[in-house]
């Protein structure tokens, strides 16, 4: 009897165990779960509704209110100039003038300048290819590596990483290579150089879940976002990550107030970052540090001098891309763990 009771409260815990298990089981639950929480967009725009070039003279091709939810596809980097069967030498007759296609821009209803833009990346889903290449005369080691080379990777929005060699595997961690608003010029910039109003960041913290905070130079924002990596690491050295066409969902708000922000700064639910551009890498942390300061003063109360000594004590300062010529990109983390 008591060995038959015994067996019986087995019973129970192990199943009690294996559903355990299953509930809480990485992948594709966690995977449905993620969908779930993404918020259902109101707003559509294809990956032909693009342009690539930063300007106020750009006209809008949605209207959209603050609190708006958008779904976006995006082009990969070339915008078609490259395909999943492409070969190195298709990589040497590349036109750098078409390159990164921006979807947008999106004129958000009440952002006048001064004012600061939120956009949230609630979901991206990667697309069925990628590739990643040396362009001669680009890249961090331009003087070794002056041939040209190219790979091609097949993806899909439930591909978790690439097999890079027998013993390489990398995970895949999307963002959005550019994301920025319109600059308060006629001139039309380039998109390879990050700016004050964003621009190719190619920071690869912009991931899932993150909140962007952009200035606003003119009237309606003019957001626009593309040049999206499947993966990529600190500093994109070689000049390209795994360049992908994606699907991304995200939520733009209009906030008041902001004025210290001068630069993108972006948080998650963990840390809060500031980003800052230069021509070096010097000049960049020096700014970032500040800009690092200015929210520590504006938002948590503390004197420049507090805020400066905690930069030291509790900021990573780290390097986001180091081949967008002229400018370079750093930025600065900081816990959200040590406020109370």
């Amino acid at each position: 009897m008591n060995f038959t009771r015994f067996t019986s409260i087995q019973i129970i815990v192990v199943i009690a165990l294996v559903m355990l298990f299953l509930w809480g089981c990485p992948g594709q639950d966690k995977e449905s779960e993620s969908v779930v929480r993404a918020p259902k967009p109101h707003y559509f725009l294809k990956r032909d509704q693009t342009h690539n070039k930063f300007s106020r003279k750009i006209a809008p091709v949605l209207r959209v209110p603050s609190g708006a939810i958008i779904e976006a596809e995006t082009q990969e980097a070339s915008d078609k100039q490259l395909t999943p069967g492409s070969r190195v030498e298709d990589l040497t007759k590349m036109d750098f003038e078409p390159i990164h296609p921006l979807t947008g821009p999106v004129y958000v209803e009440g952002a006048q300048p001064g004012d600061v833009l939120a956009v949230t990346l609630h979901k991206i889903e990667i697309g069925d290819w990628g590739w990643v290449g040396i362009f001669p005369g680009f890249g961090l080691l331009v003087d070794e590596f002056k041939e040209p080379y190219l790979r091609t990777f097949k993806l899909g929005k439930d591909t978790k990483a690439i097999r890079f060699s027998d013993k390489i595997t990398i995970p895949l961690k999307p963002f959005p290579g550019v994301m920025g608003v319109a600059p308060d010029t006629d001139e039309m910039l380039t998109t390879i150089p990050p700016r004050v109003n964003g621009g190719n960041m190619d920071d690869p913290h912009l991931t899932e879940g993150t909140t962007v905070y952009f200035p606003v130079f003119v009237e309606g924002a003019l957001f626009s976002i593309g040049d999206c990596h499947s993966v990529q690491g600190a500093g994109e050295v070689c000049g390209t990550a795994v360049e992908s066409p994606m699907r991304i969902i995200y939520e733009v708000n209009v906030i008041k107030g902001k004025r210290y922000l001068k630069e993108p700064q972006y948080e998650t639910d963990t840390y809060y970052a500031v980003t800052a551009f230069a021509t070096t890498l010097d000049a960049a942390a020096k700014k970032a540090v500040t800009y690092m300061v200015d929210y520590l003063e504006a938002e948590h109360g503390l004197n420049r001098n507090e805020a400066y000594v905690l930069c030291s004590l509790a900021g990573d300062l780290k390097i986001a891309e180091v081949v967008d010529a002229p400018h370079m990109l750093v930025s600065v983390h900081i816990s959200k763990k040590i406020f109370h």
